[in-house]
């Protein structure tokens, strides 16, 4: 992450806002979607309108839906750049009772490697390429360039903060950001003993012995292409991380028995290319969920 201007054009005066509003409006000039932390550094929860699944999103936060609400109410999916969204009179006072800013590292291509204590760091100084890193209470945020899935507890002391997640922003931190590696891809992989072995082409024969694959039936498999077409479709930001998404969910389910032919797949890129992703961008986001996913 690049240190963003201390101004930005058009919010000279921002020198009179509350300090979290300040640094959101740095990070959002250089690209960076944010958001306000409450105390406990929470996300702040839905409002009335959203409550109880209201409004079409999903409660816990894997997809805004389709809700249009204007104020931050849907953790990381409320994430933004806009200076017009981040100032509104809604956003305005969440500012007013936040302690800290958040931001979303996936929509921003970036990946946190978030260090929980001094073992942690220890391992990956030993492990990992070096990078930007930021300290924390009790350890450091290593940040990389590129976006993933994010994962908790992929070791001891050790979450990844990527697409569909926020992190706290704690200052630009030092040193060269690098790369994402496959050392990091890897660890959200699951364990081997849980993975089938996966086949060389997603397009597939049904199994021998007369067998058939379990999610080779139209209504299974169509609702999660649709799903996963509706998706990208009905994204209004962040549409890198959106299509990255939405192609990793289509092959954790379907893209080690079998079910994917080269029309599912095309339906997808369709989508994708809808919304402004251009062919190598989508094969590049397909590339990653495969790699992501052991396949």
């Amino acid at each position: 992450m690049t240190q963003p201007t201390l101004t930005r054009r058009g919010h000279s005066s921002t020198s009179a806002l509350a300090e979290p509003l300040r640094t959101a409006l740095m990070l959002a000039a250089a690209g960076v979607p944010v958001l306000p932390l409450r105390a406990g550094k929470a996300p702040f929860g839905n409002c009335p309108a959203c409550a109880g699944n209201a409004c079409g999103g999903r409660p816990n936060m894997k997809t805004a839906g389709p809700c249009r609400c204007p104020g931050v109410c849907h953790a990381w999916a409320a994430a933004t750049t806009d200076p017009h969204v981040l100032t509104s009179p809604a956003w305005t006072a969440a500012w007013r009772r936040a302690v800290c800013v958040a931001y979303h590292p996936g929509a921003a291509r970036l990946t946190v490697v978030d260090l929980d204590d001094a073992a942690a760091v220890d391992w990956a100084r030993a492990t990992l390429p070096p990078t930007r890193t930021v300290p924390t209470t009790r350890g450091e945020h290593w940040i990389y360039r590129g976006a993933m899935s994010s994962r908790n507890a992929v070791r001891p002391g050790v979450d990844i903060k990527s697409a569909m997640a926020y992190a706290r922003y704690l200052g630009p931190g030092t040193g060269t950001m690098t790369a994402l590696p496959d050392a990091v891809r890897a660890l959200a992989v699951k364990e081997p003993s849980s993975v089938r072995p996966a086949p060389r082409s997603l397009s597939v024969p049904a199994q021998s012995g007369g067998g058939e694959c379990p999610h080779r039936t139209p209504v299974f498999l169509e609702r999660g292409i649709a799903m996963a077409e509706q998706r990208i479709t009905q994204a209004r930001s962040a549409i890198h991380s959106t299509v990255y998404g939405a192609f990793l969910a289509v092959l954790s389910t379907h893209g080690r028995c079998g079910c994917l032919t080269d029309a599912h797949i095309t339906r997808l890129f369709t989508a994708a290319q809808a919304k402004g992703e251009t062919l190598r961008h989508c094969t590049d986001a397909w590339a990653n969920a495969r790699t992501t996913l052991g396949l």
